[in-house]
């Protein structure tokens, strides 16, 4: 099992989406996990709207800090923006995607942030995979 966390600063946008990516198409030896630097505490209802689009429903997901993380190594740490907010998460490898923060993007620019994490989430696991 390969566990991967991705990281936001709120939790509401770019991670929360990751994690669902990951999801799909990771299949059942990939666990992923999201969190916030600065949690909102709400997934943006355009992250929602998004991801039902591509039929994944982003409503069961709850925006977490990374305070509430279970005490594991992480194989792979992804951050989206966040920076140096979370060195006391331990993983194996760390990458940082350089994505803009979509939350006040229209629709359709919002659309291709999405397009573009589900791109790098299937390059990583593909990468992982090989």
């Amino acid at each position: 099992m390969k566990r991967y966390l991705f990281v936001c600063v709120e939790n509401a946008n770019r991670s929360q989406m990751a994690e669902a990516f990951a999801r799909i198409h990771g299949g059942p030896d990939v666990e992923a996990m999201s969190a916030g630097s600065s949690p909102s505490g709400r997934i943006n209802p355009k992250a929602i709207e998004a991801m039902l689009e591509v039929g994944y429903d982003l409503t069961r997901h709850r925006s977490i800090s990374l305070d509430e993380l279970p005490e594991v190594e992480f194989d792979v740490v992804v951050t989206m923006g966040c920076g140096d907010a979370c060195p006391n998460v331990r993983a194996a490898r760390r990458e940082d995607w350089e994505i803009p923060d979509p939350a006040r993007l229209p629709r359709a620019e919002f659309r291709a942030i999405r397009d573009l994490i589900e791109a790098k989430v299937r390059k990583l696991l593909a990468a992982d995979d090989g």
